[in-house]
């Protein structure tokens, strides 16, 4: 039988995945092998130097470069207080009134005192970055100074698109169908730290709305490309999404514009209603595919009948099979296989390219797709 290797987006109620959680610099790592850890655990942490500020010390005191030890209250590799003085003059006639103060203009360090320049160069304090586990789950290896891999038995869900980093909560089921779109009035106080599960779409309105009412984050079907440019202030580029400055995290599983949730994926997530979730926004659609996820954790006995999902995609695809079409003009639409012709077929480009024939699930229609262009539906 005829099939195809194709890139998979994952559906799935139950299996095992592993998380490497890495600093980017090293530092300190605070688990071993076998802890248990949450979501919120701060697993490792590392600091990265801060800014440096130069102050021309001589101009203010009025002396000479090579003076400027003399004056010092302070030598290099000290701490400093904010306001605190590092340097001051010889009083005129003894009078303090007539003296000269050189106040350090925030808290660090001295990091050099230049007796060519005259200047002295503060660093603010060391920037601390920390690691969080994002999943709840096993810590199975640990990468010394850097991080640690996580392992979870969990159901696993890729969406097609989203912005905002990883946040974690309780999942919520706010609408009560697939095409349902999520507006103003479904969300509440009551769902400040949750995980909302919309239906077809959900607009910028209700979507700054969650984010006022401090949702960690909602997942629904479609989402209007127009409306990010309301929500971020800008326009978003298309290599990759996940460091936006906002408070709530989207997730798409269908595409853009008004779609329903596929029902597989609304099924998955309201069987899972009240659970542990995590999420992340992070996509990128280029070279290096890397999708939204949601990760529902399982407790300790659920986990263990629960076995590794191995993707269909390693093992190609076949006729018959669920996918999703991922470029224009049928971008977001699912369908399934109907064939798969071995020759080259020319295409609008004029490039001759291997398709495959689907048929589209909400109108029945068969269209000729690019194999590139469908990623398939794994379950």
């Amino acid at each position: 039988m005829a099939h195809v290797f194709t890139p998979g987006l994952q559906v799935i109620a139950e299996t095992i995945i592993e998380k490497d959680r890495s600093l980017p610099i090293p530092g300190k790592v605070f688990v071993k092998s076998g802890d248990r850890v949450k979501a919120e655990d701060v697993i490792a942490e590392a600091e990265i130097p801060n800014d440096i500020q130069s102050m021309n010390v001589v101009n203010l005191l009025s002396v000479m470069p090579k003076e400027i030890h003399q004056f010092m209250l302070k030598k290099e590799g000290d701490p400093v207080e904010e306001h605190e003085p590092i340097a001051q003059n010889k009083p005129f006639l003894g009078i303090k009134l007539f003296q000269s103060i050189v106040r350090s203009p925030f808290k660090g360090t001295i990091e050099r005192i230049s007796d060519v320049t005259g200047q002295v160069l503060i660093r603010k304090p060391p920037r601390r970055i920390t690691l969080l586990a994002y999943i709840d789950g096993v810590v199975k290896n640990v990468a010394e100074n850097l991080g640690a891999e996580i392992e979870t038995a969990c159901a696993f869900i890729q969406g097609i698109f989203g912005i905002g980093g990883e946040a974690f909560g309780e999942l919520t089921m706010v609408s009560p169908e697939p095409s349902h779109a999520l507006d103003e009035a479904d969300i509440t106080e009551s769902h400040a730290g949750k995980i909302l599960v919309g239906g077809s779409h959900i607009s910028h309105r209700a979507f700054k709305k969650a984010m006022e009412m401090g949702v960690k984050g909602i997942i629904v079907g479609g989402f209007h490309a127009k409306d990010l440019k309301n929500i971020l202030g800008y326009e978003l580029g298309v290599a990759i999404t996940g460091d936006e400055d906002v408070k709530t995290t989207l997730i798409v599983t269908e595409g853009f514009g008004k779609m329903a949730m596929a029902d597989r994926t609304f099924d998955l997530l309201r069987k899972n209603q009240g659970r542990r979730v995590s999420i992340s926004g992070r996509t990128q659609i280029r070279a290096g595919v890397m999708r939204p996820e949601i990760i529902v954790t399982f407790s300790d006995k659920e986990a263990q009948s629960v076995k590794a999902h191995v993707p269909k995609a390693e093992t190609g695809i076949q006729i018959g099979d669920e996918v999703r079409i991922i470029r224009e003009p049928f971008f977001g639409r699912l369908g399934n296989i109907m064939e798969l012709p071995p020759e080259l077929t020319k295409i609008e480009t004029e490039a001759k390219v291997r398709v495959m024939k689907v048929k589209l699930a909400s109108t029945g229609e068969v269209v000729t797709i690019p194999r590139a262009n469908v990623e398939l539906i794994e379950v």
